[in-house]
């Protein structure tokens, strides 16, 4: 028998419960207190655990972060959430020492240069003595100062937005794996508009990327103004980790919600909409169907599109739309004398060109130094991604022979690791490729022909965590305000 609802309740269900999915859960938890017709709130997940990519191994005093180790705070839903739950005494920020990044070149680790963040550089000395470019690199970079703005307002490739402003070296030697290092893309693919939007707005408002950083750098002050001449690959400074890890988040949220809403190994098969009783029904691989009166889908778009299928071919069509790419994270500690590169440094990108398996690797125990003990060393490795998706087919023993080689090489390295952990997320990165807002557009007009169905998650307006919780609360406002209605 479904699971019936009482005249007196309304019922969400929440299909999903990585952080998108938890966040809009407990917001609509949240309004239920002071609400007169009371929301009975089901977040359902397939998998045993809460997160999502969100992903924390611990063992032997090293914790160890699968998926993001950090969210930023220039955006606040992220800060916001966390004291709301009480997390505020978990705040660490990356260690103030060697707060920069580097870019292999020749086998090299070599530092970016200072000021110059993703794309867009707010010092020019630094950028003049740098090795990774060369001389004509150098020129064709300043040329971004009398190159002409783009007038017209249509989507543009990053690739092609870089190799306009700034030539084909710096999008090559910099910009590529810097921005790989995000968003795991092809930047000839990636959607400028959808992804880095003020790098746009730069170029509408000050005519190019180095004015337009020069003018950031003029208009802030103290330890911002600091923060930006001295950034160098990523402003570390706008950035927040937790003391106890990263799932230390999606945790809290989980055991904020109401006794039972929870429901783990529970994936939903399909869902359908009942017209003659104005309810949905989602059906389970395994147990009874449940009715509700609003659906909110917080999965990845292609698992959402499985759900919706038999219901909307056109929607779940569109929801394929969004590509999404699969990537690996090897977790692999050392003893610090087993490692001869100083380290003095966040970690190292890797250049396309440069042929090599790996995407980056990220020495975490220097950037958060509790993440390991002391005399030891812990890195994370990343391979895969939209340039790479040969890699995620390899068994785990082939990934740990490419990273122990790839780490050997280029931080010279010698004996065994204490350990190497693979966290693999398959198609969980989605790809904001060209067009991507208009195919968002056409997804939610879509949606909207559906009454009380919405959709939350990375896959839509952002990839961070403070984006993946301000698309959360807002699809609950929605939920709220239907069920008000």
């Amino acid at each position: 028998m479904p699971s019936e609802i009482s005249q007196d309740v309304r019922r969400a269900v929440v299909i999903g419960a990585g952080l998108s999915g938890l966040s809009a859960a407990r917001r609509i938890a949240l309004a239920n207190r002071d609400g007169k017709r009371p929301v009975e709130v089901i977040v359902l997940d397939a998998k045993d655990r809460v997160g999502g990519a969100i992903w924390t191994d611990r063992r032997d005093g090293f914790t160890i972060e699968g998926g993001a180790d950090s969210f930023i705070t220039n955006k606040p839903e992220g800060v916001a959430l966390c004291r709301s739950l009480g997390l505020e005494d978990q705040f660490i920020e990356p260690d103030r020492g060697h707060r920069r990044s580097f870019v292999v070149k020749e086998n090299k680790l070599l530092p970016v240069p200072e000021g110059f963040v993703l794309m867009a550089p707010s010092r020019l000395i630094p950028i003049l003595t740098t090795p990774i470019l060369s001389w004509r690199g150098k020129m064709r970079l300043f040329m971004d100062l009398i190159i002409p703005r783009k007038t017209d307002d249509d989507d543009e490739s990053l690739a092609s937005f870089v190799r306009r402003r700034l030539g084909k070296e710096a999008l090559d030697r910099l910009v590529q794996p810097l921005v790989a290092g995000i968003y795991t893309a092809d930047p000839a693919e990636l959607s400028l508009k959808a992804t880095l939007p003020r790098f746009v707005d730069m170029e509408k408002k000050h005519g190019g990327l180095i004015r337009g950083a020069l003018a950031d750098v003029r208009k802030s002050r103290g330890r911002e103004a600091e923060s930006l001449a001295n950034a160098s690959g990523a402003r570390y400074g706008l950035f927040l980790s937790l003391l106890d890890g990263m799932d230390t988040l999606p945790n809290a949220l989980a055991k904020s919600l109401p006794a039972a809403a929870l429901r783990l190994n529970s994936p939903a098969r399909r869902i359908a909409f009942d017209e003659s009783t104005g309810l949905w029904r989602v059906e389970l691989l395994d147990g009874p169907p449940i009715d509700a009166d609003a659906v909110l889908l917080a999965t990845e778009a292609h698992a959402s599109a499985r759900l919706v299928d038999p219901l909307d071919a056109e929607l779940a069509q569109g929801m394929r739309s969004i590509s999404h790419a699969s990537s690996v994270v090897a977790g692999v500690a050392f003893r610090r004398d087993q490692i001869a590169h100083p380290l003095d440094g966040f970690g190292a990108v890797i250049p396309s060109i440069e042929n090599r398996s790996i995407l980056a690797v990220s020495f975490l125990s220097v950037k958060f130094p509790c993440r390991a003990p002391k005399g030891t060393v812990l890195l994370r490795v990343f391979l895969g991604g939209a340039t790479r998706p040969d890699l995620f087919d390899l068994d785990d023993s082939a990934i740990e022979s490419l990273v122990l080689k790839e780490l050997s090489t280029l931080l010279n390295i010698h004996g065994e690791p204490l350990f190497i952990t693979l966290a693999r997320h398959s198609r969980a990165m989605p790809q904001y490729t060209l067009g991507h807002l208009d195919r968002v557009a056409e997804i939610r007009r879509l949606v909207a022909r559906h009454p009380r169905l919405f959709l939350c998650g990375n896959a839509f307006d952002g990839v961070g965590i403070p984006d993946c919780i301000r698309s959360a609360h807002s699809a609950a406002d929605l939920v709220l305000s239907s069920l008000a209605e």
